[in-house]
């Protein structure tokens, strides 16, 4: 019988830090799944608005460029952090509209997810 609770004791020993990080590392995959998803939109408001966007927000609505050309939502929904993701925040997202650049980010589980 203590053979069988050690051995049940060993194996749990593996499997749960086993688990944690498999836990960790889909986080991480959804932060960079969502961040692409972010990256994709915004070139393509790009392509439709001439500039890139300002916040976020701007992917979501429909937008008017200078040419009273509207387009949009390009996002149904921004994207939140990955539940459970620490610490908790959101995508940070920043833009040259000038130089028509732009970095999306996201810092968590030890990670830096970011796309320029």
């Amino acid at each position: 019988m203590m053979i069988v609770v050690a051995i049940i004791g060993i194996l749990a020993a593996i499997a749960i830090p086993l688990y944690a990080n498999v836990q960790a590392r889909a986080r991480i995959a959804k932060a960079q799944a969502d961040a692409r998803a972010i990256a994709s939109a915004v070139s393509i408001y790009s392509a439709h608005m001439g500039n890139t966007p300002t916040a976020l927000t701007e992917l979501t609505v429909v937008v008017t460029n200078g040419a009273s050309q509207t387009a949009g939502p390009f996002l149904a929904s921004q994207p939140s952090v990955p539940s459970g993701w620490t610490p908790t925040g959101t995508y940070a997202y920043t833009a040259s509209t000038g130089a028509g650049t732009f970095n999306i980010s996201a810092v968590g589980d030890g990670a830096t997810v970011s796309l320029p």
